[in-house]
């Protein structure tokens, strides 16, 4: 009887003592809560496909950060934005790429802890998160096939009768409704798949902004960006960008107040630098 007691007592000692070691663990792995995933990275949701805001490349060149999960890396004036307001919030940076129409579902499901990728902060979507204050701010333009007829277009209205499209689930493909005559065109994934359709045939042009626009005429010798005179009728936040967090984050007013910190001048020279360094195979 004796020995059985002895028997149970060293089981019910050794239950604890690997109990209290399962303790031990995840208080270690939680021990730091101060990320809004219970740690101290900072996960930014990015397409790494909208350059030059953001771009997927083979190495670290430029200041390229490694994509979870990935062996690729992520560059691009979001990068290098994100890198800032990490470093502002005392915070390792990780790049969690993700498909446009993914970024806010990830966003709201804590997947990651904010999205950096040439996001407008639409009323639309304000419905659903927060936004930051605008870290950049561009006007619409169109994407067109160099030596075209529409290479010259001064106006939107000189787009009629034209083959246009934008990128899926943006405010780029609803502006194109203000074209008269316009042939709207399906709206596709990502750029790279309107780039494709430029050099083919399938379509006149796309809508975009001008740093995407800068950037694919650089990209591709056969692209035209056209800038208009008399352009589309465009709020403040459907042009302006902005950090999209969850609803009442508490990282809304550290970044605001890290943003506030980068001029203009230094958000200008960012941007300059993006696209001077974006990959000719961004097309």
């Amino acid at each position: 009887m004796k020995k059985k007691v002895v028997g149970l007592l060293a089981v019910a000692l050794s239950a604890v003592m690997l109990l209290g070691g399962c303790g031990t663990k995840n208080t270690a792995g939680n021990g730091d809560k101060t990320g809004e995933n219970g740690d101290n990275m900072f996960r930014v949701g990015m397409e790494a496909g909208y350059a030059p805001f953001n771009w997927t490349q083979m190495d670290n060149k430029n200041g390229g950060v490694t994509i979870e999960g990935s062996p690729e890396f992520a560059g691009g004036y979001d990068v290098e934005i994100a890198k800032k307001l990490a470093e502002g919030l005392g915070k390792e940076l990780v790049i969690v790429k993700t498909e446009w129409d993914g970024l806010v579902p990830a966003l709201t499901s804590g997947k990651i802890d904010a999205i950096i990728a040439g996001m407008s902060p639409t009323a639309e979507r304000k419905e659903t998160i927060d936004f930051t204050e605008n870290y950049y701010k561009s006007d619409l333009v169109m994407v067109v096939k160099k030596g075209s007829q529409y290479e010259g277009a001064a106006s939107i209205q000189d787009f009629s009768g034209a083959k246009i499209t934008a990128q899926l689930n943006t405010f780029h493909y609803s502006v194109i409704d203000q074209i008269n005559g316009v042939v709207k065109e399906t709206a596709m994934d990502n750029f790279t798949a309107m780039r494709v359709a430029l050099e083919s045939g399938i379509i006149d042009g796309y809508v975009s902004e001008r740093p995407e626009g800068v950037s694919a005429a650089a990209a591709n010798e056969n692209f035209a960006m056209v800038e208009f005179t008399q352009g589309f009728d465009t709020s403040d936040d459907d042009t302006a960008i902005a950090v999209g967090l969850t609803k009442g984050s508490d990282l809304t007013a550290k970044i605001n107040e890290i943003l506030a910190g980068i001029s203009e001048e230094e958000r200008t020279s960012i941007m300059d630098t993006a696209i001077l360094n974006q990959p000719a195979a961004q097309e």
